[in-house]
């Protein structure tokens, strides 16, 4: 593999107009149609087969008119007045008489009517249920409600809203991502030494991560996904897309610090070493999120489809479009030669610190990537105790983990989302928000026992000591479908709902006997229902990833030993993030500081993508921090000391690799939408964890444990194992001269 990168980096170099006008085009071709063209997303997440999806399409079905989207205005007077009050009664329905006329409406409830108004008539709510799915609702609808409400904000009423069709707007771009790219940039200006080499890594994976994410807006019309799609898209493709670009610079500027390196030949050589560990790692992140379709579950597939296709851009835009803009750069990035006077304690350091790498003796930078390789593989089994007994500590809180997707409560605290929620909770108790929606399809029972059936079902639901309050049925016009509404005493985050909802499904034989079918869906119930299929689809996928992870690092680094210590590592790392989002947000520590409006339980599809990205994100740091050490390994066959050197090496691209990472990340956790925050600080607390404390401590501790042991294939494996080559052992001996440069010199001579 790496002489085939190397013969395609001289030819990025040689034709780097060509390929850079290529990618131009394509991001001007992509970009527009993304942007002419795109589809719409949804903030929905639906399972097809589970209960609660079920029973929505039946709605939408045999009683359209209760499936469609729901926006719930909520009103409350000021402290001490009533709905009721004259002024403020006629405003009331004044503004919601202008609520029908609104494009797309089909019917108004009157809270006075309808009796919902809570016991101190200061708080009621109003329900605008829309013709199209809470999806297809358009925002002119949405505005040109919030506009009919202002005759009740007129005379003193709050109003906000909640709903289906009501969901937050999922946005990004804010202060604080743009923060963690300026941090990513001083990093790269720390690791590079140079402000203009610290600028092509954005540069670059700004324009694969435009191609990525514009074209799963344009695809977004013919395939339904959710908004956290085309974040997750963004968040992971402009992480990787930094850091791939960082490896290649990094490794180019490496080589230049010899005078007599040739640019072009240094480039081709840092596509073929640090390119082929791109190339690999990628192919690893790829893979990893594509497997997210095991599980089964279509929005998850398209969301890890839609971040893989932006990692393979980001791979891409590494081996091609960056060695041809370090081409057009030429000797401008080679580093300048260090004027101050070295003592000669300093240069005989210096002398003592070289070592024979796969190009002849080059100089091992004395650093502090040195000092501590040497420290964490002087007493590596102290290491590897107290560094796994620290991961495992961090991962207690892990076994209280509990599945969902968030509520209102979990908006910020000054959204209309949020607000409506506080207020419904105050009128009506903390059940209200967590309605549950008991749907009894009659078709196989006699009309004449329709009625007393669901009157009978209706009286068993109520006396559960989880329920407030259960609605009279509404029927359809057929009365084959009748839809009642059950109000549990606990809000939707608390584990007493989710029991609540398997106590009432076990109801479903008292209906079942009379020729019925019985459904219990809503929101709440969905979540709890998205929730289950993803923990039963969790073990099968770590068991492929796992798999995964040892056939691989097999292949890359023919070894047995070294990819158990791997997958070991990787999962260490899992436990220790998922321990830690556990701890934030679902046991509601650090909320004031990362601005968690509530504790709840963790986004139900999080732990998967966790597992997906964060396996491919470890797969990177394991293949550039131990293809060092093997490269060191093949040329000396010091077991012990190539832990040290592969340390000393990569220790400083690693972890700037890392903190990018982090800093992309971290981001995102300052983003309102509660999906996005969670996602972005177990991504960024996973990397900081299996980069600092797996990668570059546990991993060179084991590897001096284990010695020339963690080398070794037996003979029948070894015979059988791709020889990959990724640390460009095989390319030939450096060209100082390019063979164009040298046919111009004959020529003038």
């Amino acid at each position: 593999m790496a002489s085939r990168l190397y013969t395609w980096g001289r030819w990025a170099v040689r034709r780097r107009g060509s390929v850079i006008a290529v990618w131009v085009l394509l991001l001007a071709v992509v970009g527009g149609l993304g942007i002419a063209l795109h589809g719409k997303v949804t903030t929905e997440f639906s399972v097809p087969g589970i209960e609660s999806q079920q029973a929505q399409e039946l709605l939408k079905k045999e009683f359209p008119q209760a499936s469609g989207g729901v926006a719930r205005v909520v009103f409350a007077a000021p402290e001490g007045g009533r709905l009721t009050a004259p002024g403020t009664e006629a405003a009331l329905e004044a503004s919601l008489k202008k609520a029908a006329r609104v494009p797309g409406v089909l019917d108004v409830s009157d809270p006075l009517k309808a009796r919902t108004v809570a016991a101190d008539l200061r708080i009621g709510y109003a329900d605008v249920r829309f013709r199209q799915q809470a999806s297809d609702v358009p925002q002119t609808s949405k505005d040109a409600l919030d506009r009919a409400m202002a005759q009740a904000r007129h005379a003193g009423l709050t109003v906000e809203f909640g709903g289906s069709a009501m969901d937050a707007k999922t946005e990004v771009g804010g202060p604080a991502e743009v923060v963690g790219v300026v941090v990513a940039f001083a990093v790269l200006a720390l690791a590079l030494g140079s402000l203009m080499a610290a600028g092509l890594p954005l540069l670059t994976a700004l324009v694969g991560v435009a191609i990525g994410v514009l074209g799963v807006q344009f695809v977004s019309r013919w395939v339904e996904m959710t908004s956290t799609a085309t974040v997750l898209a963004l968040m992971i493709g402009l992480a990787v897309g930094i850091d791939y670009a960082l490896f290649i610079i990094s490794r180019h500027r490496e080589q230049l610090a010899d005078p007599d390196q040739d640019v072009a030949d240094s480039i081709a050589r840092a596509v073929a070493t640090a390119g082929g560990a791109v190339v690999f790692a990628g192919a690893t992140v790829v893979i990893a999120l594509a497997a997210l379709a095991v599980t089964g579950i279509p929005f998850l597939t398209v969301m890890g489809l839609a971040a893989a296709a932006t990692v393979l851009l980001a791979v891409l835009v590494a081996v091609s479009l960056v060695p041809a803009v370090l081409g057009l750069f030429g000797e401008r990035l080679r580093p300048r030669a260090r004027r101050t006077e070295r003592t000669e304690r300093t240069e005989r350091t210096e002398r003592t610190e070289r070592t024979e790498g796969p190009e002849g003796s080059r100089r091992v930078p004395g650093s502090w990537g040195l000092a501590w390789g040497r420290g964490v593989t002087r007493k590596p089994l102290l290491v590897l105790l107290a560094g796994t007994v620290g991961l495992l500590a961090l991962a207690v809180p892990a076994r209280d983990l509990r599945l969902g997707l968030p509520s209102n409560a979990s908006q910020p605290v000054d959204s209309t989302q949020h607000k409506s929620y506080d207020l419904l909770t105050e009128g009506f108790g903390p059940g209200f928000n967590a309605t549950l929606t008991a749907v009894v399809d009659m078709n196989g029972i006699p009309a004449a026992d329709r009625t007393s059936t669901v009157k009978a079902l209706s009286r068993t639901l109520a006396s559960d000591r989880g329920v407030a309050v259960v609605a009279p049925a509404v029927t359809n016009a057929d009365s084959t479908l009748a839809v009642v509404a059950v109000v549990p005493r606990t809000g939707p985050d608390a584990q007493a709902t989710t029991d609540l909802v398997h106590r009432l499904r076990e109801n479903a034989s008292t209906v079942g006997k009379a020729g019925g079918t019985l459904y219990i869906a809503g929101t709440t119930a969905a979540a709890i229902d998205v929730a289950g299929k993803l923990s039963d689809a969790l073990p099968l996928f770590v068991a492929i990833i796992v798999i995964l992870a040892l056939l691989l690092l097999t292949v890359a680094f023919r070894s047995l030993l070294l990819p158990v210590k791997a997958a070991l590592g990787f999962l260490l790392s899992v436990a220790a993030s998922l321990g830690a989002t556990v701890w934030v947000f679902q046991e509601g520590h650090l909320n004031g500081v990362l601005d968690i409006p509530s504790a709840g339980p963790v986004t139900s599809f999080l732990p998967v993508l966790l597992i997906g990205v964060l396996f491919g994100l470890a797969m990177d740091y394991e293949v550039f921090l131990v293809s060092r050490m093997r490269e060191h390994h093949e040329h000396t066959g010091d077991a012990a000391e190539a832990a040290t050197r592969g340390v000393a090496r990569s220790g400083r691209v690693v972890s700037a690799a890392a903190l990018i990472m982090v800093a992309v990340f971290g981001g995102f956790v300052f983003n309102h939408d509660p999906i996005i925050k969670s996602i972005g600080f177990a991504l960024a607390f996973g990397v900081l964890v299996d980069a600092f404390v797996v990668r570059m401590t546990l991993v060179p501790a084991a590897m001096a444990l284990l010695g020339r042991r963690a080398w070794g294939l037996p003979g029948w494996l070894d015979r059988i194992t791709p020889d990959v080559d990724i640390e460009g052992a095989k390319l030939p001996r450096q060209a100082r001269v390019e063979p164009e440069r040298k046919e111009r010199e004959v020529a003038v001579n």
